[in-house]
């Protein structure tokens, strides 16, 4: 793979660039935001590294602007110091994909960043899918509801691409984590986060959410406005 580092603590930067590059990587690093944001959009990288206290624009913000200004969907592992399920929320809502949080294993970095970059290249689907007022277009990366334009995160995208392949039925909390992560996670927070953030999302462009949570089973899509 090729991974982008952008982290400005020298000590854990230089960690990362020798033990990736050990193993065959090859690996590219920013010490502040800028220099990070520069490389991530000039130049083409199959997962980045990305630490959330940077100078010159902290990560939350090159995140978004890379989502959203260069419409760079390279996938984003988060390093952070911060754990709160409110700070892990943001991070995704600004198109992290996944969240490590500081200290970690350099094992576990390589390992996620593996997934992250095997997920992002096994998308096949290209049929438009629809479901009531839901459009979803997996080429396009598109969805709208009821007509309008709805944006997501990566992961949120991939959620509702798993349950508006098969509307009204009911998914359960490990059959979705597979589908978005490739295994199932160790807390219900993960999913959870991603599923607030995406019926959030569709409640602002569709006047209605509809996901329904089926207490003790899971969620499932709702083809109409619940009565």
């Amino acid at each position: 793979m090729r991974i982008l580092i952008i982290e400005d603590d020298r000590s854990i930067a230089t960690n990362l660039y020798d033990f990736l590059s050990a193993g065959g990587h090859a690996v590219d690093a920013a010490a502040d935001g800028v220099t990070g944001l520069h490389l991530a959009i000039a130049q083409p990288f199959d997962a980045i590294v990305l630490d959330i206290g940077l100078p010159g624009m902290d990560g939350m913000k090159l995140c978004s602007r890379l989502r959203v200004e260069a419409q760079v969907d390279t996938p984003v592992l988060m390093l952070t110091a911060r754990d709160t399920l409110q700070d892990k929320l943001r991070g995704f809502e600004q198109g992290a994909d996944d969240y490590l949080v500081k200290p970690f294993a350099l094992k576990e970095v390589e390992a996620r960043l593996r997934a992250l970059y095997k997920r992002s290249n096994g998308r096949v689907t290209s049929k438009l899918l629809v479901a009531g007022d839901l459009t979803l277009d997996p080429r396009m990366l598109d969805v709208r509801f009821a007509g309008a334009a709805v944006k997501l995160a990566p992961k949120c995208f991939r959620l509702l691409e798993a349950m508006i392949a098969d509307p009204g039925r009911v998914f359960a909390r490990a059959e979705l984590e597979r589908a978005v992560w490739g295994d199932t996670q160790e807390t219900s927070d993960t999913l959870r986060s991603h599923m607030h953030l995406l019926r959030r999302a569709l409640l602002d462009a569709g006047h209605y959410d509809p996901v329904q949570t089926v207490h003790g089973l899971g969620y499932r899509l709702l083809t109409r406005a619940p009565t």
